[in-house]
Order: C-alpha cells, then sequence, then structure tokens
C-alpha cells in the first residue's frame, strides 16, 4: 500500500511517499519538496503546486494520501495562504479520486513519539528509526510530510 503523506505551505510544501508491504513493514519511496517562488503572482505559485503534484500522483500512484490540518496560526496572512495551498492540493488529491486522510500536528506526534508534545527533533529521530534511514531526512517539510505518511500506515487508513 503507496501513501502520500503531504505537509502543506505556499512557500515550501513537502511530500513524503511510504510503502507499507503484506508484512506490516513500512518502507521510504522518496521524499522531497515543492518550491514556489515568492516572485510569482500566487496563482502561479498554486499552478505549481498543482502540476508538481499532478506528476507526483501520476509517477507513484498512491493508494492513499495523507495531508496535515491546519493548526491554528498567530498569522492569519500566512494560515491563509496555507490554506489555499491546501486547498489546490486536496482538489488535486479529488481529481484523481484517491481516499485522503486527515491528521493534526499532535495525532501526527502521537502516532509517532506516542507523545503529543514531541518536539520537531524527536519526531525527526523517531522517523529515521522507523524507515530505518542513515540520517534523518533534508527539509523540515519533507520529513513532516514523511511523519504524516507513517502516521497514516499505523491508523486505520487502511480499512476502508
Amino acid at each position: 500500500m503507496i501513501i502520500l503523506g503531504i505537509d502543506p505551505g505556499l512557500a515550501t510544501t513537502g511530500y513524503g511517499i511510504i510503502n507499507e508491504n503484506k508484512k506490516q513493514k513500512i518502507e521510504l519511496i522518496t521524499y522531497g519538496h515543492i518550491i514556489t517562488d515568492s516572485n510569482f503572482l500566487i496563482i502561479e505559485r498554486l499552478e505549481k503546486i498543482h502540476q508538481e503534484f499532478k506528476k507526483i500522483i501520476k509517477k507513484y500512484k498512491p493508494d492513499r494520501v495523507a495531508v496535515e490540518e491546519l493548526f491554528f496560526a498567530k498569522n492569519v496572512k500566512t494560515a491563509l495562504k496555507v490554506g489555499e495551498a491546501r486547498g489546490v492540493i486536496l482538489l488535486t488529491i479529488r481529481q484523481a479520486r484517491i481516499p485522503f486522510f486527515e491528521f493534526t500536528p499532535l495525532q501526527v506526534k502521537q502516532a509517532i513519539t506516542s507523545y503529543g508534545r514531541a518536539s520537531k527533533n524527536q519526531v525527526q529521530k523517531m522517523i529515521k528509526a522507523i524507515l530505518n534511514l542513515k540520517e534523518i531526512p533534508k527539509s523540515d517539510d519533507a520529513a513532516d510530510a514523511l511523519a504524516i505518511a507513517i502516521t497514516c500506515a499505523q491508523t486505520n487508513c487502511f480499512k476502508l
């Protein structure tokens, strides 16, 4: 079962793709991030996110997609931009007809570390251990996306 995890953002959107095999072992397929240039119009940045996720979905054919839910942000302007990017991502998923799931940062921390108030570093160390990686994934956004994908694998996402 291939799972695409997404940490939405306008400037940087992280993604992580894992496979949970029949023995329930989680394996890394790939991870990365999509960066949009702040010099471009917001509509162009959103279009780039849409186009890149269409390519990722076409190439890796995920069975499930897990997206981080928006959390309360002190900066309303930033929250709105992230919400716009998240909306484009959700539409792209819907157009591809892939089941999707949402997780809050608290749920992700709880699933990965068994502690809802875990630090980013603690989560990253657990991702490294779970996926048997030599080092912590580069890009906090990609690491967060992998954590979201792992959370989906460790919850009831497969029991549809």
